[in-house]
């Protein structure tokens, strides 16, 4: 489909897509949004469409699709927001003291991290420093998946030597 025919069924069609879009959305501007976003994606993809077919259930589906992909993007990400004035903010500055008791010093833990096999500890004292999985990987010559493992299997073994140290 050549961009002249494409544009032209696009704009015939495009109160029909208002009404699906705002129908999809209920808000009036993000229905706007999701025309152009569908727009966008059909001009982009319009080499996929099948002469002798149903445009407008194309144009339909595309925008169906997308409007799943934005809702499920909402969805996931975190959009709570505060205003600046907000208590959060004004305390962000400030700590608050570790109330808990702590059954075991860092000097202990220490010494049941330098108990672990060094195949184990090496890579879970590096990643304690702050590296990345791919960097310990890189700098240790091994697969991304076998230094995760190891890091699993330290803290296992760090759990249960605190439990037999408590106890």
């Amino acid at each position: 489909m050549g961009i002249r025919e494409f544009n032209s069924q696009f704009d015939n069609l495009q109160h029909q897509l208002m009404g699906l879009a705002y129908k999809l959305t209920n808000n009036r501007e993000d229905a706007k949004d999701l025309i152009q976003e569908t727009a966008m994606r059909a001009f982009t993809h319009r080499d996929k469409f099948e002469m002798g077919t149903n445009f407008h259930a194309w144009l339909a589906t595309i925008m169906r699709n997308t409007f799943i992909n934005i809702y499920r993007k909402k969805r996931y990400r975190n959009t709570t927001t505060a205003p600046t004035g907000s208590h959060l903010f004004e305390q962000a500055h400030q700590t608050a003291p570790n109330q808990g008791p702590s059954l075991l010093t860092i000097g202990e833990l220490e010494s049941l991290v330098n108990q672990l096999k060094p195949i184990y500890s090496r890579p879970f004292k590096m990643f304690v420093e702050g590296y990345k999985y791919e960097e310990i990987a890189e700098m240790l010559d091994l697969p991304m998946g076998t230094v995760k493992s190891r890091i699993h299997c330290a803290r296992q073994q760090l759990s249960k030597a605190a439990h037999l140290y408590r106890a």
